[in-house]
């Protein structure tokens, strides 16, 4: 998570159909996730917001 903000906001947070269920598609080494289990970060590095109109702004 980052922040204040869940995975659920994350746009690399997808949902698989063949698995039927959401996953993070980030793929990290086995050192930075154990970090990440750690706490070591404040929140995930990888965090992006899930912002499906950041085109249309960016356009007007």
């Amino acid at each position: 998570m980052a922040g204040k903000s869940s995975c659920e906001y994350c746009s690399n947070y997808v949902f698989d159909e063949e698995e039927e269920c959401y996953e993070c598609v980030i793929v990290m080494d086995e050192d930075d996730y154990g970090r990440l289990m750690q706490g070591h970060y404040r929140g995930c590095p990888y965090f992006s917001m899930n912002d499906e109109y950041k085109i249309v702004r960016h356009q007007m």
